[in-house]
């Protein structure tokens, strides 16, 4: 027989696991959603989870930068699809009260943000450059020439034209410049202009046969507009054709085409030994002023070549910038100074005392053939 104690042990256990079975026992909804949620989550990290990997940063940057113009449309979407999916997750955690129901929540928070950005930074990626810039610099710069310089090696030097440095420097048609010469340069091929009243930037690219867009932003005139004395580059302007006057040609010797007469105040240097106003006076000034100097004791025209060649000097029939070109021709003779070789070969020469272009003690400039520049010799 038991006892009173035993008895009612029993039934105090009996009763608690009556009463334990009827609150823990979940209900079929219950459960379907549970299972629901289950399955979601483990859909979602599966789709958004990636394995580390190790990847060189330059490597990646570069690698990027040529793939994601394409892919930015693909991957905004699936980020898209993704915080759907996490929004769902999240609200269904929540509903049945699950244990990570904030750590959903977050996830979906952190993707809906991911997604924002994604399409942000693909938007920016792929907005196209509205001004491209032609040169690395946008302001005009001195530049000090130094032994063995020339119009065109500057100008290469600059990645700037050859027109671009004789322009803005008034050098004329000369290839040809002197050591320690300070040059102005360009930060791109073209003019420079200085504005007057009365200009407009229309005006002024009608002028020079330009571009407004490109003259108003290259100088930075957006906003502030131009004034004038005001230095503008004109990108890519061409001067208007000069109406050129030649003088009627008289007792000339030298076979060339055009020519004007020059004012330059030349002074005798002290080594130079040559009537002054004549052509060999002329040479010597030229020469010495370009920091190549000649013989002082060379004689008449007619014997520059020889006396040359006997002083070490290179001569022979190739004309270059800044050669002395020697006529042997008549009892005198004649010597000139090459400016410039133009590229179909013609010969742009400096000179004084040709009588068709003013005679004794002026000084011109014409142009010889490329067919007539061959009969001529020419001291280097």
């Amino acid at each position: 027989m038991a006892s009173p104690t035993t008895t009612l042990r029993q039934q105090v256990l009996h009763k608690h696991t009556r009463v334990g079975k009827q609150s823990t026992a979940p209900s079929a909804g219950k459960i379907a959603a549970y299972a629901s949620a289950f399955l979601l989550l483990i859909a979602v990290v599966a789709i958004g989870y990636q394995s580390p990997k190790k990847v060189n940063s330059q490597v990646a940057v570069a690698a990027t930068t040529q793939s994601s113009l394409t892919t930015d449309n693909a991957e905004a979407a699936s980020a898209v699809d993704q915080v759907v999916a996490t929004d769902v997750a999240a609200d269904l955690a929540s509903r049945a009260n699950l244990p990570i129901a904030k750590n959903v929540a977050n996830m979906s928070i952190s993707l809906a943000a991911k997604s924002e950005l994604a399409q942000t930074d693909a938007s920016a990626i792929t907005k196209p450059q509205i001004i491209q810039p032609n040169s690395s610099r946008s302001d005009v710069i001195t530049y000090t020439t130094v032994q063995g310089d020339s119009v065109p090696s500057v100008a290469a030097k600059f990645g700037i034209s050859a027109d671009t440095v004789r322009s803005a420097n008034d050098l004329g048609n000369s290839d040809v410049v002197e050591p320690g010469r300070a040059l102005t340069i360009l930060p791109t091929s073209g003019l420079l202009y200085t504005v007057a009243a009365g200009d407009t930037v229309e005006s002024i690219a009608s002028k020079f046969s330009a571009n407004s867009d490109r003259i108003t932003a290259v100088n930075n005139v957006e906003l502030s507009g131009i004034t004038p004395g005001q230095r503008l580059v004109i990108p890519d302007g061409i001067k208007p054709a000069p109406v050129v006057v030649v003088a009627p040609r008289q007792n000339q010797s030298f076979s060339g085409s055009g020519g004007s007469q020059l004012n330059r105040n030349l002074f005798a240097t002290a080594g130079n030994r040559y009537a002054a106003g004549n052509c060999t006076w002329y040479a010597y000034e030229r020469r010495a002023q370009l920091g190549r100097p000649v013989g002082s004791f060379w004689g008449n025209a007619n014997t520059w070549a020889s006396s040359a060649r006997a002083a070490g000097y290179l001569v022979d029939r190739t004309p270059e910038a800044g050669a002395v070109l020697v006529d042997q021709a008549g009892y005198f003779g004649h010597v000139a100074v090459v400016e410039r070789v133009l590229e179909n070969g013609d010969v742009y020469i400096t000179e004084m005392n040709n009588y068709a272009y003013g005679g004794f003690n002026r000084v011109n400039d014409r142009t010889i053939s490329a067919g007539q520049a061959g009969a001529y010799w020419y001291i280097h």
